[in-house]
């Protein structure tokens, strides 16, 4: 059996298949069939115990195209992300209303598992989280542990190198690859967790400033592995770097809490009209770097 991109099981049937490869899953490619997908926030609030963080925040994040989230610190954007993947609800006292709709399927709907909902929308976090004993091979393939995804040697393989390549690393690690992950430089170990993301095909990558903790070099090479992914997987990005905003996204958001209130969106759209004809002063104050 070999599993497609949207989970359905379909037969496969060779002459030279031995015993041993019988039940393996054979992984496809990581662009295959289904592609990005469009990601759509209706009225979405949210709350830490009796807290209320974001406000019926409605936003929608159009597949193959880069979505930056901005604000100053405490203004929800971190909060809205992880609600983007079901990740809120981890914590005890967390709640939440409204819906995330991919391509128009809610990922809250009941019955819908999350495990699901992870795959498709995967995460890289603020500091580089490789697993540091694991080699790099061995990051990159623990998705499909975590999944129950089985490959055979030549696709994992494969799908190691086609990763890597994407995540712009594979030039630098191709030859010592069964060398801890945790061995890496920082932006290396960042570049890692996007190729570990990549290897379960998600349609969605979301990154919460995955250059906060980087040099200069390492943050370029992250903003370009950005523009060569927007193409094969929609990307949602949190980033306090205003610069980095206008490089990296082609919409942008603009979230604002003030005086104890929570979070709402204030503006978004094209982020060069954000940035060169915003609409609301608070905008304009921003990311001119007035406040925040």
């Amino acid at each position: 059996m070999s599993t497609d991109i949207t989970g359905t099981a379909t037969a496969t049937t060779t002459a030279t298949a031995t015993a041993d490869l019988a039940d393996t899953v054979v992984v496809p490619r990581v662009v295959t069939g289904r592609g990005p997908a469009t990601l759509r926030a209706e009225a979405v609030s949210a709350w830490f115990g009796d807290h209320k963080v974001l406000d019926r925040v409605s936003l929608t994040m159009p597949a193959r195209q880069v979505t930056a989230l901005i604000g100053p610190s405490g203004c929800g954007k971190s909060t809205f992300l992880r609600i983007l993947n079901r990740m809120h609800e981890l914590i005890g006292s967390a709640s939440l209303a409204g819906r995330v709709l991919l391509d128009e399927q809610d990922i809250y709907d009941r019955g819908r598992r999350i495990t699901h909902a992870r795959r498709e929308i995967g995460m890289v976090f603020q500091k580089p989280n490789p697993f540091p004993a694991m080699s790099i091979y061995d990051n990159v393939l623990a998705g499909l542990r975590l999944n129950a995804i089985k490959a055979s040697k030549e696709g994992k393989d494969d799908l190691v190198e086609e990763c890597l390549t994407k995540g712009g690393l594979w030039k630098e690690v191709k030859d010592r690859l069964r060398q801890p992950g945790g061995a890496l430089s920082g932006g290396q170990q960042q570049r890692l967790c996007i190729a570990r993301s990549l290897a379960v095909r998600p349609r969605v990558l979301l990154m919460d400033e995955p250059c906060s903790a980087l040099d200069p070099t390492s943050t370029r090479r992250i903003e370009e592995t950005i523009a060569e992914l927007k193409s094969e997987v929609t990307i949602v990005i949190v980033t306090h770097n205003m610069q980095q905003a206008a490089r990296v996204s082609d919409t942008c958001a603009f979230f604002l809490a003030s005086h104890g209130t929570p979070g709402v969106i204030v503006e978004h759209g094209d982020t060069e009209a954000m940035f060169d004809s915003p609409q609301d002063e608070r905008t304009s104050d921003y990311v001119n770097g007035r406040f925040g």
